[in-house]
């Protein structure tokens, strides 16, 4: 997602995160993570909220997931599968440690725009162990120039019936209610916030998602693609929970 495949590094500095809670949840710890090229927010931005989690691929190599949890990132979601043929190579291993390590975890798809998406979600299923312990799947929706063999734009009116057809699948299989991530351009191009009966990851870097996409209900947002986090090699995507450890832990399931 977004700038995961960064491959430069600029010197970090300071810390960030969550707060711990005070409201009775669980105390999530103060976080030790920051960004490589931090964004100067108004109002305190991300820093307001306290749960914080990642999102990585096979981009972020080997990650020391202990190390991760030290540091105060209290999710991860997983990328798990492309299209209806390739799964991450380092799914299984981050799905396995993760868990060990005590983060709540969930995988997500990425879409392909050459594929139907009954297929594609045959393939996340088939996959994606079905652990009542996980956090809701994901389907990531998002152009994509740089596919070396597909960078087909459906209509919006297709785009959104495909995606329902995936999360209905989903759902159905999980349990669990489906979450779609998606980024300006693509919201903007296809409606894709018109879908109901699913939750919203809205990726904005430069600006808090009630300016970026106004009146859009959202339950993650993700802050920044070049975060910092201890454990993890190079940048990685930071995301924020919009609501508090006890909203947390019941949607989390």
């Amino acid at each position: 997602m977004g700038a995961l495949a960064l491959a430069l590094v600029i010197a970090a500095c300071g810390s960030r995160g969550p707060a711990p809670s005070d409201d009775g949840g669980t105390a999530y710890p103060a976080g030790r993570f920051d960004d490589y090229k931090p964004h100067a927010w108004e109002n305190g931005g991300p820093d307001r909220y306290r749960i914080h989690g990642i999102d990585v691929a096979r981009y972020q190599g080997t990650i020391d997931w202990p190390e991760v949890r030290r540091a105060g990132i209290s999710f991860a979601y997983i990328k798990a599968t492309e299209g209806g043929d390739m799964v991450d190579p380092k799914f299984e291993e981050n799905w396995r440690n993760a868990r060990r390590a005590g983060i709540p975890r969930g995988a997500y798809h990425f879409y392909y725009f050459c594929r139907s998406a009954e297929e594609q979600a045959r393939w996340f299923i088939q996959n994606v162990p079905r652990d009542p312990q996980a956090l809701p799947p994901v389907l990531d929706m998002e152009w994509n120039p740089f596919s070396p063999t597909c960078t087909t734009r459906p209509p919006a009116a297709v785009v959104r019936s495909e995606a329902q057809i995936f999360v209905r699948m989903i759902e159905q299989h999980y349990g669990k209610r489906p979450v779609i991530y998606t980024a300006l351009d693509f919201y903007e191009d296809t409606y894709i916030g018109r879908l109901r009966r699913v939750d919203f990851w809205l990726r904005s870097v430069a600006g808090e998602p009630h300016i970026t996409y106004p009146g859009q209900d959202w339950k993650i947002w993700q802050y920044t693609g070049t975060g910092s986090v201890p454990g993890v090699t190079g940048p990685v995507d930071i995301n924020v929970f919009r609501d508090g450890p006890a909203a947390f832990a019941d949607w989390a399931g």
